[in-house]
């Protein structure tokens, strides 16, 4: 086994009035540092051969201040004062070691060393810290949205779930098809990709779920809409969910920022009169006109906007806007089932890729009317029928008819 009590200096620092470091001290730093060079990004494991993978220790010990005044970033007073103390050490690689004190003394000043120091100590003490009973697992879909790859990077969702949890498994659960040269202007895509999609889930998590192996999913999906909230119809029934929404302001990745101030929350606009069949017009990404609609079904038909009073792409900062959406929703569509009893219900989307999946984990199997749900796109030309979700919300014999649900005279898909 590696000795953490030992510590080796590089050729900058050999010299035989070179302070000891006390071994109860060499410990504490090891420990602090997780056995892994403290150089930022480096983190290399240095108690074992990275090719043999045989226990060893390959550690430096490295001095922020230098023990001697004339030494990489030494000081009069301090370089005396803290040469054995371990605010003034760090684990280190001999990569690292030799960059810092031989090759570009100039690039490392001591704030900088000490940044690192602070960052990579904060970073250990937080994932060991994490209790067994955090890990969750991730689940990733992804699916072409025009002629792009909805892609989600497996390292950035571990990055995003941490420190609140970790990686249940190595690789995660990913239902996505993998090189599919489908684009969503056609009609075979919605078949192809929503079918791979039930396959995929019931081929990978539901036997995982019998199993009760899973305490906890984090989901991390780019998709066309329709698709994820068809991936969010089959989430419900299951352990604890978290949806994750990608951000890109002020940079981009997956983690929740605070709930804007300025966000008043979810409005819906029910219609003036009930003459025809409902449309649930959700303007939260963008806002969607009437006259898109009536492309569609014509002028026979109930409009209930759901919107947000200044619609963004970028306005679902926190975990607590889309609570705020879960319970918003379960009130529309209630209200919905009301006044139209089972009739299916026209989803137009102009949502966020978590709400969508959301919109999918809210329907109640039994007790929701069925969602006929269109995509639009600039490619599109307008909206197209995409796909029905939540049909078995209907007596057996009273399915969905596509054409019967076609207005006369309207275009369903181009």
């Amino acid at each position: 086994m590696p000795n953490p009590a030992k510590g080796r200096s590089s050729s900058a620092e050999e010299d035989p009035k070179r302070p000891s470091i006390p071994s109860n001290t060499c410990k504490r730093l090891w420990l602090a540092a997780g056995g892994r060079c403290e150089y930022e990004n480096c983190n290399e494991e240095l108690w074992r051969n990275n090719l043999t993978f045989r226990q060893m220790n390959k550690a430096y010990i490295a001095h922020i201040v230098s023990w001697k005044p004339s030494g990489p970033r030494g000081e009069a007073v301090d370089s005396d004062r803290l040469k054995i103390d371990i605010s003034n050490l760090m684990l280190m690689c001999d990569q690292c070691h030799r960059v810092i004190d031989d090759l570009d003394v100039p690039g490392h000043p001591r704030e900088r060393l000490e940044e690192m120091k602070r960052k990579h100590e904060v970073r250990i003490q937080l994932l060991t810290g994490i209790k067994p009973n955090m890990s969750t697992e991730i689940l990733i879909y992804g699916s072409n949205i025009g002629s792009s790859r909805g892609l989600v990077r497996y390292d950035a969702a571990c990055q995003a779930i941490l420190p609140e949890r970790i990686p249940a498994s190595p690789d995660g659960l990913v239902l996505g098809m993998q090189n599919s040269t489908w684009e969503d202007r056609s009609e075979q895509f919605w078949m192809v990709e929503s079918t791979h999609l039930m396959k995929m889930f019931n081929d990978r998590v539901r036997p995982r779920l019998r199993q009760d192996s899973i305490s906890h999913i984090s989901v991390f999906a780019v998709a066309p809409i329709p698709l994820l909230i068809l991936l969010g119809s089959l989430l419900t029934h299951l352990p604890p969910v978290d949806i994750r929404q990608l951000q890109r302001e002020p940079v981009q990745d997956w983690k929740w920022q605070p709930r804007p101030a300025e966000f008043g929350g979810y409005i819906l606009t029910p219609p003036a009169t009930i003459s025809g069949p409902p449309a649930l017009i959700m303007s939260l990404s963008g806002t969607i006109t009437l006259d898109r609609i009536q492309a569609i079904l014509g002028d026979n038909f109930n409009p209930w906007v759901f919107s947000i009073k200044v619609p963004s792409t970028n306005f679902l900062k926190s975990p607590e806007q889309l609570s705020e959406f879960r319970l918003a929703m379960r009130e529309c569509l209630d209200q919905i089932k009301v006044m139209h009893g089972s009739a299916a219900i026209h989803l137009f989307p102009a949502i966020p890729n978590s709400i969508a999946v959301e919109m999918g984990r809210i329907l109640l199997e039994k007790a929701d009317p069925p969602l006929r749900v269109y995509d639009e796109g600039q490619q599109l030309g307008g909206f197209i029928y995409a796909l029905d979700i939540n049909q078995r919300a209907l007596p057996v014999g009273e399915l969905v008819n596509h054409e019967q649900c076609r207005p006369e005279g309207s275009v369903i898909s181009s």
